[in-house]
């Protein structure tokens, strides 16, 4: 039986990962904490065989809570969970010590195949980051001959971004605010700074008008 602990800070998407797990004849959700805190805090008198973990939470996120994981309870294994799909986050949680990294759009079948496959003690990567990652690898070597012409002469390229990061670009584009796309999107106003924020780091645009500049070029707004 695999044991595994839920750290997450919303309780919807707890519930229903536990609710799905519980059709698996050898998971347990033995636990959930909502910070990295809580959940060093819990392992303390909960066995455990894999923590699936959330990358960004309040009080202490996945990056932070990793290296306390892995000096106080080196036999558990961690699968970072995440909405998070920039190869940046995957390096650092893999190199802090997570031995997997799944997006949290995956179903549940990847999901429960990556729980078994780090529990067993090896890496797993998901589809959709394995893809991306592949896609990067095969456009290096056009990078590359960019890299060799004068700035002012490079064309704009497209960077890789996720069906609703588009949707959040548009809508910061179109001048609403955060807590706007939350409500428009139905999810929270964190999520979307987090959506933002990755945004900013995939098109390095260094304001807001850069970024509808860029929207503009793409031909994703008139």
């Amino acid at each position: 039986m695999i044991r595994i602990l839920l750290t997450d800070d919303h309780a919807i998407l707890r519930d229903g990962i536990r609710a799905l797990l519980a059709r698996e004849p050898d998971m347990e959700v033995v636990g959930e904490a909502t910070n990295g805190q809580a959940m060093l805090e819990l392992l303390a008198y909960t066995p455990t065989d894999v923590v699936l973990m959330d990358v960004n939470m309040p009080v202490l996120d996945g990056f932070a809570a990793m290296p306390a994981l892995r000096e106080q309870f080196p036999q558990v294994r961690v699968l970072a969970l995440s909405m998070l799909d920039h190869e940046n986050y995957v390096h650092r949680m893999m190199e802090a010590g997570a031995l997997g990294y799944v997006l949290k759009n995956a179903d549940i079948n990847e999901i429960t195949y990556a729980i078994r496959t780090v529990a067993a003690g090896r890496e797993f990567l998901c589809t959709e980051i394995g893809l991306n990652l592949l896609r990067r690898v095969v456009q290096r070597p056009a990078e590359t001959t960019l890299g060799t012409l004068p700035v002012s002469k490079r064309p704009d390229t497209a960077v890789e971004l996720s069906g609703r990061e588009l949707e959040v670009l548009r809508l910061i584009a179109e001048g609403f605010t955060n807590q706007e796309i939350a409500d428009q999107l139905f999810t929270s106003k964190r999520t979307i700074e987090t959506h933002r924020q990755n945004i900013i780091e995939k098109t390095q645009a260094k304001n807001t008008a850069a970024l509808i500049r860029y929207a503009m070029t793409q031909g994703l707004i008139e």
